[in-house]
């Protein structure tokens, strides 16, 4: 019996997810490295391997020691932090290790510290703001990197450029999705020309899960990156990279009150459980999940209008439901609760239930 939020996670979506994303990839003749911060499960991360993935990225060091147990092809898609270049060395040792850098400072600490080879990505801004060389503006920067690099061929590898088009959760449609993609991607490729004649072997990666699920056209692009596809989430289905019936995870939550009079019903399951990521709907609706349906089978179906989380505290999630179908609910009833941002309800729970069988999941670094 259920006495508390479990994570429910649909083994079928998540499959077909990847199922698709491989596809594409194989489509457009690109290789397909895909980010295991949003599961960061081992198990899942097998179910890569029946599609023949053989490499992926992650976010921090941390968690690429972790999946070095299993995985030997891995990209830190974070700029590189000189503060645990012992943590770099170690792995690099053991695996085919991929680091980014931004800044030639960190490139040239790099160059007198490091003891094994490790591939250099320069990151690249390509709008997003967030960190990362602009082309044009910070040219010299990136020249002086290329130096070094050309000086440490032992120990440095030039991978070539990476850039992350994150601002692509802020649209709202396909079409705006596909107007961020092609502005990442050209600016991508006539970086690529610039260098290309000195770095035969330079290679473009992209990658966010909007982008890589709307775009169609990669020519000229050698790696996308995206993460969130495997699970998605109400902002993807919202901006428009995929449906709700494609979201994989779901949290379960028991109701623990309910008041008729304020259209609302209390459930255990607050920002601990769900996180407070939250969207505004084109209506002005603001809220931190949605109510769906539940099958017989334990899954989920669809989406329940106007049932929403209108606040979340600490443990306690506040749902409006509309007056007319409040009686449906009662203390001791158990509803399921689509995230807003799978990413971060997943870290927030760490862990995953099955939905085919009930077999717990845990995420690396919680239990397993």
């Amino acid at each position: 019996m259920l006495t508390q939020p479990v994570l429910l996670l649909d083994e079928k979506k998540c499959r077909q997810n990847i199922e698709n994303m491989v596809g594409k990839a194989h489509n457009a003749n690109i290789r397909l490295r895909p980010h295991f911060k949003t599961h960061q499960s081992l198990e899942i991360g097998r179910w890569y391997r029946d599609y023949g993935i053989e490499q992926m990225t992650v976010s921090s060091l941390a968690m690429a020691h972790r999946f070095s147990a299993e995985w030997k092809d891995i990209t830190v898609a974070f700029p590189a932090n000189i503060l645990a270049i012992d943590q770099i060395n170690e792995l690099a040792a053991r695996i085919d290790l991929g680091i980014v850098v931004s800044s030639a400072y960190t490139a040239n600490f790099m160059q007198r510290v490091l003891t094994h080879r490790v591939g250099i990505w320069i990151k690249i801004d390509s709008g997003y703001g967030r960190t990362g060389l602009v082309p044009g503006a910070d040219a010299a920067e990136i020249d002086v990197i290329l130096g070094l690099l050309d000086a440490t061929t032992q120990r440095m590898e030039f991978r070539g450029f990476l850039s992350h088009a994150g601002h692509s959760y802020n649209c709202r449609s396909r079409e705006e999705i596909i107007a961020v993609h092609h502005l990442t991607t050209h600016l991508m490729k006539e970086l690529k020309g610039q260098y290309l004649v000195h770095y035969p072997q330079l290679q473009l990666s992209v990658g966010d899960t909007p982008t890589c699920s709307v775009a169609e056209d990669f020519r000229d692009i050698d790696e996308i990156r995206p993460g969130n596809f495997i699970f998605y989430d109400l902002m993807q289905a919202q901006i428009g990279s995929s449906y709700a019936s494609q979201i994989a995870v779901a949290l379960r939550c028991p109701v623990v009150a309910v008041h008729p009079r304020r259209s609302e019903i209390v459930i255990h399951g607050g920002a601990v459980h769900l996180a407070r990521d939250f969207i505004t709907t084109p209506a002005g609706l603001t809220h931190y999940g949605r109510l769906a349906t539940q099958n017989d089978d334990g899954s989920w179906g669809e989406l329940i209008e106007e049932c929403y989380v209108k606040s979340l505290s600490q443990e306690h999630g506040i749902l409006s439901v509309p007056a007319e179908g409040i009686e449906l609910y009662k203390p001791g009833h158990v509803i399921t609760i689509l995230p807003v941002h799978s990413c971060h309800t997943a870290q927030a729970m760490g862990s995953y239930t099955l939905v085919e069988n009930g077999r717990h999941l845990d995420r690396i670094g919680m239990g397993s």
